[in-house]
């Protein structure tokens, strides 16, 4: 394939969509999740912006990336009108699939968005505070049975940094897996479990509705219209974003590698992709080239030590 080195160079957006070539996207999941639609919503904004002519998809899921990324490797190596999508899930994975391959062997190129997360309690619940329970995670951590999604993604990575804040050895947590947000939901609305954690796009119905109280968000500031503090605030020094991003292929030329970066940074400082971050909730934390080389090598370092003391790496 071509590579796209020339891609941001023209003077004018209709000479732009004729001279750019085609984009290939490389999707290490399944159709239709926060990847896959991570993916289609940077297709559909640079098409409306005539940053490309057009692009394809390729989805290959399986064990949060670990089964796609060999493959990105391996197969794409050196084409550079290339990009995967992926985040913080991924790191998790590779590192909890003990992966031979991992995110040091692909060109980091920009991270794109992150979605904080969110601690809710059943409405009934004796916890009104994020101090609460912690409280009660400091008093018993068995008895504090928490539902999120998959053992060793970003849910179960922000219980063990809260635990490991407050003072509780993260191996003696009780975190109840989910492969789904409507199972974890069920078994909250249900009074199964003491607390929930997840992206709060997953529980802000149930919130706005009264059913479940929301305690406190990842975030590092107050959210605009969610009436909760942050862990920060409430006294609990973490912040997380679960963060999307892109990267290109192992052997691609320093040309290609910085109109790559240049084609992202276009697109994300576009009011098309502004309207869609915001319809999906999707905070723009944009960081490319080496300073997000820098943040990704930080952040896996973070990762690694939390996964170890949860027993997981």
């Amino acid at each position: 394939m071509a590579g796209v080195a020339g891609l941001v160079a023209s003077h004018s957006t209709l000479a732009l969509a004729q001279n750019a070539p085609q984009l290939s996207i490389f999707v290490p999941a399944a159709p239709g999740g926060g990847w896959d639609q991570t993916a289609r919503t940077m297709d559909q904004v640079m098409r409306k912006e005539n940053l490309i002519s057009g692009s394809q998809i390729t989805n290959v899921g399986g064990a949060g990336g670990a089964v796609g990324l060999p493959q990105f490797v391996s197969q794409w190596n050196g084409k550079g009108n290339s990009l995967m999508v992926a985040g913080m899930v991924m790191v998790g994975a590779l590192l909890t699939n003990k992966s031979p391959v991992t995110l040091d062997q692909v060109t980091p190129i920009a991270r794109l968005t992150g979605e904080f997360e969110a601690i809710v309690v059943p409405a009934a619940s004796p916890f009104k505070t994020v101090q609460d329970f912690a409280a009660a995670l400091k008093a018993d951590p068995t008895k504090v049975p928490v539902a999120g999604g998959s053992a060793g993604g970003s849910d179960h990575i922000l219980f063990g940094l809260i635990a490991k804040t407050v003072g509780v050895p993260a191996t003696s947590l009780s975190y109840v897996p989910f492969a789904g947000g409507g199972e974890a939901l069920a078994a909250l609305l249900g009074n199964q479990v003491a607390a929930g954690i997840s992206g709060y796009g997953e529980f802000a119905e149930q919130v706005k509705a009264g059913t479940l109280r929301l305690l406190a968000v990842s975030s590092g500031e107050r959210q605009e219209g969610i009436d909760a503090p942050t862990l920060k605030e409430s006294g609990i020094d973490v912040e997380l974003f679960n963060w999307r991003g892109v990267f290109a292929p192992p052997g691609v030329s320093d040309d290609d590698k910085a109109a790559m970066v240049a084609l992202v940074e276009k697109m994300a400082g576009s009011a098309a992709w502004a309207e869609e971050c915001k319809n999906r909730n999707w905070s723009s934390i944009l960081l490319t080239g080496d300073d997000y080389a820098k943040f990704l090598a930080e952040d896996t370092a973070r990762i690694q030590t939390i996964l170890k003391d949860l027993g997981l790496a």
